[in-house]
């Protein structure tokens, strides 16, 4: 597995909560897949959410981006055309904006999406084309 890999706050999530239902299977990926996972701010801020009544888990997840295992390079401020046409486009999935961001990103970088979140089966970049993800519907195997 090589290339730019995106994460999503369910497999953030998965990672640092040992009593998450996706925490194995993370955990594995985690260490298998190459480092920096690239994402953006509003997974951050989706993870943190997901992560405030855990003992630091907000901290966790801000170690994550200071220890250099996520990078942060997007701006939601020049993307915000394409991600209000993405938002529109599912809206009746509903498509968050991490979700939009993450979309936008493997448009932009041509990256994978580490999820087990099954809208992004759903979702498509440049309008058809099915988004590589990790995490979902695959096994332990590389």
């Amino acid at each position: 597995m090589t290339g730019t890999v995106l994460a999503d706050a369910v497999a953030i999530v998965g990672l640092l909560s040992e009593t998450d239902q996706w925490h194995d299977k993370a955990l594995f990926h985690f260490k298998k897949l190459p480092k920096p996972f690239y994402t953006c701010e509003a997974v951050i801020t989706e993870s943190c959410f997901l992560m405030r009544e855990s003992i630091n888990g907000e901290k966790q997840v801000l170690d994550l981006i200071a220890n250099n295992v996520l990078r942060i390079d997007f701006s939601v401020a020049s993307e915000v055309d394409s991600l209000k046409s993405l938002m529109h486009k599912y809206k009746s999935v509903p498509m968050s904006l991490a979700d939009a961001c993450l979309v936008r990103m493997t448009e932009i970088l041509g990256a994978t999406i580490f999820t087990f979140d099954g809208d992004f089966e759903i979702y498509r970049k440049h309008g058809r084309q099915r988004i590589s993800l990790i995490g979902i519907n695959d096994s332990f195997k590389y």
